[in-house]
């Protein structure tokens, strides 16, 4: 089997290669229950997304506007627990799914314990994860278990971190360094300031050569387009889902298959 980090370095060179910015949609896991989960990350990596950012479901998502929390809800309202995700992508990778990198808040992995979530985490074939409420201070030792296990743990760089920071959270970060967009939380209404954006993505990239993804209102292929020009990678999570409506099953699967198509056309 191919080192899980490496899948997902592949991923973003592979990307690079052919001249293109690396789409990493984003899916809450369980939304509306597990078996829709499931299709959608297999229609997903079908379709050609580079890598799946899999959200386990929370009940106070702080960085996550109101449809990923409407769908986390939904997740959470249908029973789905933390071993129900490891499940699932333990599932997905076996049937060769794109790279799944989990997305998580501080809490659930400090109640699940941090050596048990890596256990888990690497058990079920994932990249890495991101968990954007634990302070840079604090991320030693979540950063450590994960990369004794061969897994990521990219960080996030906000438009109001300082220069300094900013630099240490690069050297901190593992996969990628996930750049937001705008100030505030995930949502497809607000549209971001790409040129503002790719200054700040150009001043990361004199402190870090790992990629870089730009994250938080990327919801159209304009969005994508205009990412392409100065990152390596597209996350895509809020438009993703309400493309999806809340519709189960295939039907779901082949929603999420058309937007990718959509937005990378």
């Amino acid at each position: 089997m191919v080192a899980r980090s490496l899948r997902l370095a592949d991923a973003f060179a592979r990307a690079r290669a052919h001249g293109r910015v690396a789409l990493i949609a984003y899916v809450v896991a369980g939304d509306p229950d597990l078996a829709t989960t499931e299709r959608v990350v297999a229609a997903l990596s079908e379709a050609g997304v580079d890598c799946i950012e899999l959200g386990i479901p929370y009940g106070d998502p702080l960085a996550d506007g109101p449809t990923i929390a409407r769908a986390a809800q939904r997740a959470l309202a249908a029973g789905t627990t933390m071993r129900d995700v490891f499940a699932l992508v333990t599932r997905a990778t076996r049937n060769d799914s794109a790279p799944i990198v989990y997305f998580t808040y501080a809490n659930p992995v400090d109640r699940f314990g941090n050596e048990r979530f890596a256990d888990a985490a690497a058990a079920s074939g994932a990249a890495g994860a991101l968990v954007p409420d634990v302070p840079l201070e604090e991320t030693a030792g979540l950063s450590a278990g994960l990369r004794e296990r061969d897994l990521v743990l990219p960080l996030l760089v906000a438009p109001t971190t300082p220069a300094d920071r900013a630099r240490k959270i690069c050297e901190a970060s593992s996969g990628f360094v996930y750049a937001v967009s705008r100030v505030g939380v995930t949502g497809a209404k607000r549209r971001p300031d790409m040129s503002a954006t790719a200054e700040r993505v150009a001043a990361l990239r004199a402190t870090t050569d790992l990629p870089i993804a730009v994250g938080f209102g990327i919801a159209t292929a304009e969005d994508v387009s205009a990412v392409a020009t100065f990152a390596d990678g597209a996350i895509v999570g809020s438009a993703l889902i309400d493309a999806i409506g809340g519709a189960a099953g295939e039907t779901a699967a082949r929603r999420a298959a058309d937007f990718v198509r959509s937005i990378t056309a």
